[in-house]
């Protein structure tokens, strides 16, 4: 069997991953729970195919005109005259104009819906794929993915169904008229440019992509580096980077050039290319209706007529070169939002699952064997009881999984082996929303929305009182400070809540945390990024947070958790000591020399 050449095969791959994308459109046009949409495409098609019968009929209206005034006209054409004739010709194109402005009317509620529906879709996705999927990826090549990829959906929806089926459809009507009024060597001369037209735009196009592609790499590659830039802003500063960052953004803004401009020479060369067909095959009609009318074959109508429909055929197949890279690119954007789309979340609901019910909020690790690569193990089978009410603390080394704990209690991962159960229900037989909705997270570095105090702190509790807001506030000891701010709970916090010192932004978090009310708490190394005095202040308020709760703490600093119910203390992912405080202090081992260590540290 004959093999594919690479340009053949790589044009079958980008006409089925086409058809593939188109396939994955085609139900926000037709949704079977909408039948309104339904109605409005059948009506947005009926009114174009009307506004299309008028468009090849006025060319007929324009002959008619000039044989009246040649003196060519009998019949009808005498009474009507050559003014009635030139007023219909006009009132055929202002319908024309008319009706495929209703049509747009008629399909952007439409195009509006679908756009809609499927940028919704794909925000939804991204919230539910997985952490270690977040992780891996940068924000900024995403978010540019999801933006072309919208907008390529909006282009594809207006345009394939609105210029290439018309085109295809006017076209059809046309040579129709050709074969019928003229002679079949017209339909013959017309139907040859315009496959030959056809053949060169998709031939040159689908070359064209490639270049396209790598264009919209490199923008995607400036784009991240230069958000990533943005968002290091500080750390850029503190290194004096700002040439670095500038020559690093110039790097990837230069292949950007060097692509761009190899599309700008190749379609210099498309556009010529379609010109010289189109020119041609205008020119062969336009003889042979000359050499007719030189015969007395036609008349001067028939030859302005004809030459109406070529101008007529000519303007839609330019645009069609240009809807078909529009359309061919947008399949390319879209394919890539459709393969993140169709990228898998690694944590789901299990069939059936239930809403957990916390009746006390014991914890239970059962043997749990994790790790985020398969060949790296991070936990070694750990069993730890955390009974409700209490606090347990979990200390060791960097690297040891104290954290992991907290993010496979969490359910960012699921288990490898093993099983996490809360009040004896397994966590991966619960849904996640009722999961995430009992447990409450204070992290080491608070990251806030750019939006005022008073939206950070009730993004706690979704429609929280504004009452609710400040007691929470009040009971994190922050509502002082915020009322001694000129704009009080309204004062922005900026990017990443940078205008806020550290400890402001914990106090932030723990307001917010307590405004959710959760009867599990995890502590991440809460304070392990405050000063000494500050961190003081907030271990106060997050002892009296956890007054009845069942808590998890992860901590650096030993000192932090001295009063802890119970102490755990994790190396190379197995649990090597446990107890109180003291009794792990006399005991001498692991949690004596990480102690010890600290304390002459302090003390140097």
């Amino acid at each position: 069997m004959r093999s594919l050449s690479p340009t053949s095969a790589n044009l079958n791959d980008h006409q089925v991953q086409g058809w593939k994308v188109v396939k994955k459109v085609a139900p926000y046009l037709w949704p079977d729970d909408q039948p309104w949409v339904k109605r409005r495409v059948v009506a947005a098609l009926i009114v174009l195919f009307i506004a299309k019968l008028i468009a090849v009929g006025t060319p007929i209206f324009y002959k008619n005109a000039v044989d009246a005034l040649a003196g060519e006209g009998s019949g009808w054409l005498v009474a009507v005259g050559a003014v009635g004739l030139t007023v219909a010709y006009g009132m055929a194109r202002l319908l024309n104009v008319g009706f495929q402005q209703l049509r747009d009317v008629i399909f952007a509620r439409v195009g509006q819906r679908a756009l809609r529906a499927l940028a919704l879709e794909t925000f939804t996705h991204i919230h539910r794929l997985s952490l270690r999927y977040h992780i891996t990826r940068k924000t900024g090549g995403l978010s540019r993915i999801i933006e072309r990829g919208v907008k390529g959906v909006e282009f594809l929806l207006r345009f394939l169904l609105f210029s290439i089926g018309p085109l295809v459809l006017e076209l059809l009507m046309i040579s129709v008229v050709l074969f019928f009024l003229f002679d079949v060597w017209y339909l013959a001369v017309v139907v040859g440019t315009i496959a030959l037209y056809i053949w060169f735009t998709f031939t040159v196009t689908e070359w064209r992509v490639k270049i396209r592609k790598e264009m919209n790499d490199q923008d995607t590659d400036a784009n991240q580096k230069a958000i990533d830039s943005l968002l290091n802003f500080e750390t850029v500063k503190y290194f004096g980077a700002e040439t670095r960052e500038a020559d690093r953004y110039d790097v990837a803004m230069a292949g950007y050039e060097k692509a761009a401009l190899k599309t700008s020479y190749s379609l210099a060369f498309l556009n010529f290319g379609q010109s010289l067909l189109i020119t041609g095959g205008l020119v062969a009609v336009m003889v042979m209706a000359a050499i007719g009318v030189q015969n007395g074959a036609l008349t001067v109508g028939d030859f302005v007529m004809v030459n109406a429909y070529m101008i007529q055929i000519t303007m839609p197949l330019n645009f069609l070169g240009t809807v078909y890279r529009e359309i061919r690119q947008a399949l390319v954007d879209m394919g890539e939002m459709f393969t993140l789309l169709e990228q898998p979340a690694e944590v789901k609901d299990r069939e059936g699952a239930a809403p957990l019910n916390v009746t006390g909020g014991e914890v239970r690790f059962d043997d749990v064997v994790f790790g985020y690569d398969a060949e790296r193990p991070i936990l070694k089978g750990v069993s730890l009881a955390v009974p409700a009410g209490q606090t347990v603390a979990i200390v060791g080394s960097s690297g040891s999984g104290k954290s992991t704990l907290g993010r496979l209690l969490f359910r960012f991962y699921d288990v490898g082996a093993g099983a996490i159960t809360i009040d004896g229900q397994d966590i991966r037989d619960v849904t996640q929303d009722s999961l995430h909705d009992r447990i409450g997270v204070v992290p080491q570095d608070t990251v806030l929305f750019n939006d005022t105090i008073r939206y950070n702190i009730a993004y706690g509790r979704d429609g929280a009182r504004f009452e609710d807001i400040v007691a929470a506030a009040k009971a994190a000891k922050i509502h002082d400070f915020i009322e001694s701010l000129p704009e009080g709970y309204e004062t922005a916090v900026g990017e990443r809540g940078l205008k806020l010192s550290g400890g402001e932004k914990q106090r932030v978090g723990i307001a917010r945390t307590l405004l959710k009310n959760p009867p599990i708490l995890i502590l991440d190394e809460a304070t392990s990024a405050l000063d000494t005095d500050t961190e003081l202040e907030i271990q106060n308020e997050l002892k009296a947070m956890g007054q009845g709760r069942t808590v998890l703490t992860i901590a650096h600093r030993l000192s932090t958790i001295a009063d802890a119910d119970r102490i755990v203390v994790l190396e190379n992912g197995v649990i090597v000591e446990e107890g109180s405080h003291d009794a792990l202090l006399e005991a001498e081992g692991r949690y004596a020399q990480l102690w010890n260590r600290q304390q002459q540290d302090e003390a140097a």
